[in-house]
């Protein structure tokens, strides 16, 4: 057993044969879904997992997992004053160090919830550490910077600036397979920076899953409505007077969201979900992939790895059951390995409140309505933290660790991706058709398309077939 691929791989006995059934689930998640990885040999112990090893066999058994069925009859007043000890709790429990501690601060509500509860637990001002870009529609350092004032933090702030040549290599060493989340790189760098400074941060990671803070729950809640439009309505009338409505191909937009919306809210619920969470969907893969890669995943589901969780949501709400499926397959499989690999590559220790087992237990039995009121995600945590945090950081729409990728693929990093993904080496490989490869490329540094996602995906992957494989 190893916690790092490469280390693994040194072994003469451990064989480099790519397992494509990974590969394929790659392309859909940006990460490899755990058991699996991109290696046939080698095989990933899932969270809330033990591994037995005795006499030669190998026993593995789950030992944890969160329980939508059990809901507490409690009041919205009760309800909010117990996520708060809890967390209060998560946190006070996570400062116990003999060694420099502080905070990753976004400005988003998980991570300023932990910094504002931090303060009033520590005697000093808290340590906080932000990241931002040079592109300001990407940069969140403001909102951070008037969470950090609110609570007294001595904050620190640090710009990235796109150099792939510094920083790919680094991170496809450290992930050992493709990994395609590009919040991976202010993620580094934030790690890098704060190590200099402190040895211990705390985070805000699992608050969005645990509490409803994604809009595609409440996506998912207004597709079950959408459902009960008689079908032909759906499309005569509906679904055609939106497609009429005027958006851009290359960028966000609540009219490009809602044709989004429109275009799997008809789907069966699982469908629907991984439509909303796919990078590259079922139809794309087709567009894209060769014959002979289509054969080698033919069987392959990428529905497989979330179909599970709904199905052993025990007849809880949509909104719990899209919750469970990323408790327990987007959050550990994308967002931990992030921060794990982040922090570990830098020497950090990364500490999360909100993934403290008694703080998803208390929100797994919460019902669906303190954490998704409405179109309001995330309800009952914002109406507790308004007497802790400034109201503007509470009700601005959440932007995610956004990464600038779609503007760096037109400027600085065009030549990278080009070099990189039309290389003769990586058209070859005989996974995708060559054309269809170079007509993202072309159609997004046109400014035509928005295939950042796509391209970032397929740039990391030709990244660790050449470090790992050739």
């Amino acid at each position: 057993m190893a916690s790092l691929f490469s280390a693994l791989l040194q072994h003469p006995g451990i064989s480099k044969e790519i397992d494509f059934e990974a590969l394929n689930h790659y392309l859909s998640f940006m990460c490899v879904p755990a058991p699996l990885t991109a290696y046939q040999a080698i095989r990933k112990l899932e969270p809330g997992h033990s591994l037995r090893y005795r006499k030669g066999e190998i026993n593995i058994e789950r030992y944890w997992q969160p329980d939508f069925s059990k809901k507490l009859d409690i009041s919205e007043q009760e309800a909010g004053q117990r996520t708060i000890e809890i967390l209060r709790d998560a946190v006070k429990v996570r400062l116990m160090s003999e060694v420099p501690l502080g905070a990753f601060l976004s400005g988003g509500i998980d991570s300023s919830a932990v910094v504002a509860l931090m303060a009033e637990e520590s005697s000093t001002p808290v340590k906080t550490f932000s990241i931002g870009f040079e592109e300001q529609d990407f940069s969140e350092l403001h909102h951070a910077r008037r969470v950090a004032e609110h609570v007294g933090a001595d904050h620190h702030e640090f710009i990235v600036r796109p150099d792939a040549l510094e920083v790919l290599p680094i991170l496809v060493e450290h992930y050992g397979e493709p990994y395609a989340d590009s919040s991976a790189i202010p993620t580094y760098y934030v790690a890098r920076e704060t190590r200099k400074h402190v040895t211990v941060a705390l985070n805000g990671d699992g608050g969005d899953e645990s509490f409803a803070g994604y809009e595609r729950y409440a996506a998912m809640r207004l597709a079950e409505s959408y459902h009960r439009i008689p079908a032909v309505l759906r499309e005569s009338v509906v679904r055609q007077a939106i497609e009429l409505m005027p958006s851009s191909e290359t960028k966000r937009s609540r009219i490009r969201d809602v044709k989004r919306f429109v275009q799997a809210a008809s789907l069966p619920k699982v469908e629907r979900y991984l439509r909303w969470v796919s990078v590259f969907d079922g139809q794309a893969k087709q567009d894209l992939f060769t014959e002979n890669f289509r054969r080698q995943t033919q069987g392959d589901s990428a529905a497989s790895m979330l179909e599970p969780w709904f199905a052993r949501a025990n007849g809880s709400g949509i909104v719990d059951a899209a919750l469970l499926a990323d408790i327990m397959t987007y959050l550990p499989n994308d967002l931990l390995v992030k921060v794990d690999i982040a922090t570990m590559a830098n020497s950090l220790e990364a500490r999360s409140p909100f993934l403290d087992h008694q703080v998803i237990e208390f929100a797994a039995s919460l019902p669906e309505k303190y954490k998704l009121r409405g179109l309001t995600t995330k309800y009952l945590l914002k109406q507790m933290l308004r007497k802790l945090l400034p109201a503007e950081n509470l009700d601005r729409r959440k932007m995610g660790f956004g990464v600038p990728i779609s503007h760096w693929f037109r400027g600085k990093l065009q030549p990278f991706l080009r070099e990189t993904l039309l290389a003769e080496a990586s058209l070859k490989r005989g996974l995708f058709r060559p054309e269809a490869v170079a007509r993202m490329v072309e159609l997004h540094t046109r400014g035509e398309r928005d295939y950042s996602p796509q391209l970032w995906t397929l740039l990391m992957l030709e990244l660790w077939f050449q470090r790992f494989i050739d």
